[in-house]
């Protein structure tokens, strides 16, 4: 194998799947890149069932192994939430805005929250395979940083923001690494 499609166009999540998987020498395609144009409606009811539609989706469509995620975050005041919802929380780019509104009265103690990714891998004979991956941490009370992308400003590992880290050190510790570092040695291990 050395092509997979990434059931996105995501820049972001392109440049960390391919920073992550580049030592294997697969070469990581978009799908805009694989010639797919598919956007399936993700009713699922966890991370693992909307990773495994968008995968299904693209692997029907290109023919060729097919990794897709869904991931989102996980506030302990909000019950879990915003969770699976997590991108339909807000308009595009008012996630942190609406967030850190309705946490403004949470005290430091409840304000627990992890990153969750759960990775559907499909290889080239249609076998379908999950990991997945946590990071914990919590929400801060101002928006911080520049690096990043969705909820990275708000989301606190230790005494930064994940927008406040190098891309090295948040692919050391994000849930996104975490399950790309699991599919890694499953891929390793194919090879």
């Amino acid at each position: 194998m050395n092509k997979i499609v990434l059931a996105t166009n995501n820049a972001n999540k392109l440049r960390e799947v391919r920073e992550i998987l580049s030592p294997l020498g697969i070469e990581v395609l978009s799908q805009k890149e694989a010639g797919c144009n598919v956007n399936p409606e993700e009713n699922g009811a966890t991370f693992a069932e909307n990773a495994a539609i968008k995968a299904r989706a693209v692997f029907e469509a290109v023919s060729l192994p097919v990794i897709a995620d869904d991931s989102g975050l996980c506030v302990d005041a909000l019950d879990g939430g915003p969770g699976v919802y997590s991108a339909r929380f807000a308009p595009e780019g008012e996630h942190c805005d609406k967030l850190l509104s309705v946490m403004a009265d949470v005290p430091a103690e409840k304000r627990g929250a992890k990153f969750v990714t759960a990775i559907a891998y499909i290889d080239e004979n249609g076998t379908l395979t999950h990991c997945s991956g946590e990071c914990c941490g919590s929400i801060g009370y101002e928006k911080r940083g520049t690096n990043g992308f969705g909820y990275d400003p708000v989301f606190m590992y230790g005494d930064k923001s994940f927008a406040e880290l190098s891309a090295e050190e948040k692919n050391a510790v994000s849930h996104r690494a975490n399950a790309l570092k699991a599919l890694y040695a499953l891929l390793q291990s194919e090879m």
